[in-house]
C-alpha cells in the first residue's frame, strides 16, 4: 500500500504550534510514503517562514515530498521581488522546480504552478501547461493511481468560493480526465472537501475527482472548517481505486482525528 498525507495552506507565520505538534505526531503514526504540500506555505513569502516550514517538512520523515507555491508564497509587498525574482525565496527552500513530479508502482503525481506574479489570488493554468499534464499522464501504467496538483481549486461546492476558481479549468478539467487524472487535488479556500467531477459535468470522459484539503496549521480558519489534512490509501485493491481519509484537529485531544472516509472504486 502507498500512502500519501496531503496537506496545504500551512501558512507559516501564522500556524499554531499545538497543530504543528499533532500533525508531526499523525505523520509519525501514518508513515506516509510521500507527502504533498498544494501552496500556500508561508503567510508572507518571508524567508523565516519558509526556513520555518522547511524545519517542519523535515520533520514529519517521508521518504519524499513534492511541495508547490502558493499565491501567499509569492512576495507581496516587495514589488521589485515580485516582479523579477517572484520565487527566489521558495527555491532556496524546496528547490527550483516549481512543478515537480513523483513516480513509484502505485503512483504517478503530476503538479502545476498555477500561481503568477502579475495575479495576488488568483491563478490560471495555460494551453501549454494543459498539454503537458496530458502527456505525462499518457505516460502512466494502467495500475498507478494519477494524480494532478493544483494550488487553487478546479471545483467549489460553494458558491462563496467560485470567485476563487482556477482559470483555465474548463479544458483542463476535460483534458486531463480523458487523459486518465483520477484525482485532481488543491488547496487555497481552506475548505476541505471530495466531489466526483463526473457527476457534476455532463459528458465528462473518465471517472475523476477534485480532492481538496483544509488550512493544515494555520489559524486562518474558515467557514465551517477547523485544520485539516487528508490521508490517502492505494494500491491494496485492484477493484478499489483508493481511500481518501479526512483527519481533522481536535483541540481537546490536541491531535488529529479522522472524520471522513471515501472509499473510490473503479
Amino acid at each position: 500500500m502507498t500512502v500519501v498525507l496531503h496537506i496545504s495552506d500551512t501558512h507559516f507565520g501564522t500556524e499554531q504550534p499545538d497543530v504543528v505538534e499533532a500533525l508531526v505526531q499523525l505523520s509519525q503514526l501514518q508513515r506516509p510514503d510521500l507527502v504533498i504540500l498544494s501552496g500556500d506555505i508561508t503567510q508572507r513569502a518571508q524567508n523565516n517562514e519558509f526556513s520555518a516550514a522547511r524545519r517542519f517538512m523535515d520533520r514529519l520523515h517521508t521518504p519524499a515530498s513534492l511541495v508547490i507555491p502558493g499565491n501567499h508564497d509569492i512576495p507581496l509587498f516587495d514589488l521589485f521581488s515580485r516582479l523579477f525574482m517572484p520565487y527566489a525565496r521558495f527555491s532556496r527552500v524546496f528547490g527550483k522546480e516549481l512543478a515537480p513530479e513523483y513516480e513509484s508502482p502505485d503512483l504517478l503525481v503530476v503538479s502545476v504552478k498555477t500561481t503568477r506574479r502579475y495575479r495576488h489570488i488568483e491563478g490560471e493554468v495555460s494551453e501549454r501547461q494543459i498539454d503537458g499534464v496530458v502527456k505525462r499522464l499518457q505516460q502512466a501504467r494502467p495500475d498507478q493511481l494519477r494524480l494532478v496538483v493544483t494550488h487553487q481549486p478546479v471545483h467549489v461546492i460553494k458558491e462563496e468560493d467560485r470567485k476563487n476558481l482556477l482559470n483555465g479549468r474548463n479544458e483542463a478539467i476535460v483534458r486531463w480526465a480523458e487523459a486518465g487524472a483520477d484525482l485532481i487535488l488543491g488547496g487555497h479556500i481552506h475548505r476541505p472537501f471530495v466531489s466526483a467531477l463526473h457527476e457534476e459535468i455532463p459528458g465528462l470522459k473518465g471517472r475523476t475527482w477534485a480532492v481538496q484539503a483544509g488550512t493544515a496549521l494555520s489559524n486562518r480558519i474558515r467557514f465551517e472548517a477547523g485544520n485539516s489534512v487528508n490521508v490517502i490509501r492505494c494500491g491494496t485493491d485492484h477493484q478499489r481505486l483508493c481511500d481518501i481519509e479526512r483527519w481533522d484537529y481536535d483541540p481537546v485531544t490536541r491531535s488529529f482525528q479522522m472524520k471522513a472516509k471515501e472509499e473510490l472504486s473503479r
